[in-house]
């Protein structure tokens, strides 16, 4: 049924010929169930932590969280997570145990895990260990809690949220006593750190079923990210749409690429909306200036999430920019290129074919985004001149004709845009000539 790889496997026979009952826990036995090689494996054992030390004495051993009896032993430059049999205390902050009490029994230890499907055990002798009926629920494609859900819940509220980024990954169904007591124990939520509600949330839009999940779950979406609350139900009332507000947004973020920020961006783009609705006497909505909004919206959501600020200020641009056209002529998409670089402008290019499609309306647009795209491949096969490091004059060339200080960038910019109009410009000789003519017209003399 699994292929351990050699380094775990005799991790496995050292701890038990030390006499140390030792098991194959977690998610690593759940996806080889589903015959999806693991990125990583777990193990669980009789022995305590200082029984662990002495096993592996010689080998590179990481203490992760010793307290709680989890080290981490490097064998074969493969590093292998080791964990005593324990059972949780209590869990005051909601998040995490007060103590570990460890035990003898791999039972006990399966039977403090969150989902069935993640506690079962196996052993490359004694086979498959399933107390909670896991592999059943793993066939029909179910996420139920083990033992009581509330309790579940309560001991950990990050669990809500795995729960929910589980079914976005996996494309499991959530178990109908689970889902509800998730949703019971939704106020719970504000124990968890930005940091792990940031993670859960970003694996959750990436996962392959994260359209479903997001309009299915949407209220414990919501829970995690209150900003978006007022998108949910927000009709548009307009012939460009034929979906509210947040049934739009979930169909685009599905339609650009599972990379986090431009799932982010998705599911950001629109959240000003609400905010700037009006209806007129026709009775069609408008949304004029959401762009602004939106990124207001953002810009406190993601500093609230920790995220980098390199991550914060792409999220931030496109969000704001997913509503300005990249430009119809090769003349503008060169502007819109010196504006934005390559990257951003590709990301923009993304985020409005998923914008379009979302719609579900006019299916033309994404026709002339690729036109747009076409015309950007050009532009780049042409090596056009996009930046002042391209010109064919310099600061230098500037200095010569009597200008300095300021007066030198400001005419660099003004021959840069020459340029961007008609790439042919971009010699010497012509650029002096606009340089001094320029300066005729406008100043009369050179400026200093």
């Amino acid at each position: 049924m699994m292929h351990l790889p050699g380094y775990a496997a005799r991790a496995v026979e050292r701890l038990e010929q030390a006499g140390f009952e030792t098991w194959v826990v977690g998610g690593c036995v759940r996806d080889s169930l589903r015959g999806i090689r693991p990125h990583d494996w777990d193990l669980c054992t009789a022995a305590a932590p200082e029984e662990m030390l002495r096993v592996f004495e010689g080998e590179q051993v990481i203490e992760t969280g010793l307290k709680h009896g989890t080290l981490t032993v490097m064998l074969d430059g493969s590093p292998l997570e080791i964990t005593t049999y324990r059972t949780d205390g209590g869990y005051s902050d909601g998040r995490h145990p007060d103590g570990v009490r460890f035990v003898r029994s791999i039972r006990e230890d399966l039977a403090r895990r969150d989902f069935t499907v993640g506690a079962m055990a196996w052993h490359p002798e004694r086979g498959l260990l399933d107390p909670f009926d896991g592999q059943n629920d793993l066939k029909n494609r179910i996420l139920r809690a083990v033992g009581d859900p509330d309790t579940r819940f309560t001991e950990d509220a990050l669990r809500i949220l795995r729960g929910v980024r589980f079914a976005s990954e996996l494309g499991f169904a959530i178990e109908g006593n689970t889902a509800a007591a998730m949703r019971r124990q939704l106020g719970r939520l504000s124990c968890v750190a930005a940091e792990r509600v940031r993670e859960e949330l970003t694996r959750l839009l990436c996962g392959r079923w994260a359209q479903r999940t997001l309009l299915k779950y949407n209220d414990i979406i919501g829970a995690a990210l209150p900003e978006l609350v007022p998108m949910f139900g927000c009709t548009q009332d307009n012939p460009h749409h034929c979906y509210d507000v947040w049934g739009h947004t979930v169909r685009a973020v599905g339609q650009v690429p599972s990379e986090p920020c431009l799932r982010w961006a998705m599911l950001l783009h629109d959240s000003g909306k609400p905010a700037c609705k009006t209806v007129d006497e026709q009775g069609v909505g408008h949304f004029r200036g959401h762009p602004k909004h939106s990124r207001a919206l953002a810009s406190t959501l993601l500093p609230r999430l920790r995220f980098s600020k390199e991550d914060t200020e792409r999220i931030l641009l496109l969000v704001e920019q997913h509503d300005r056209p990249l430009g119809d002529s090769e003349k503008l998409v060169r502007r819109s290129l010196a504006r934005l670089g390559e990257a951003r402008f590709r990301d923009l290019l993304m985020i409005k074919k998923g914008d379009a499609v979302g719609q579900n309306t006019q299916p033309w647009d994404v026709g002339t985004l690729c036109a747009t795209e076409r015309m950007l491949n050009e532009v780049l096969r042409q090596n056009a001149c996009l930046s002042l490091r391209q010109l064919a004059v310099n600061g230098h060339d500037m200095q010569a004709l009597g200008l300095g200080g300021a007066a030198i960038g400001e005419m660099l910019r003004y021959l840069l845009d020459a340029v961007l109009d008609d790439e042919s410009r971009n010699r010497r000789e012509i650029l002096l000539r606009l340089a001094r003519t320029e300066m005729e017209e406008n100043y009369g003399q050179h400026r200093e």
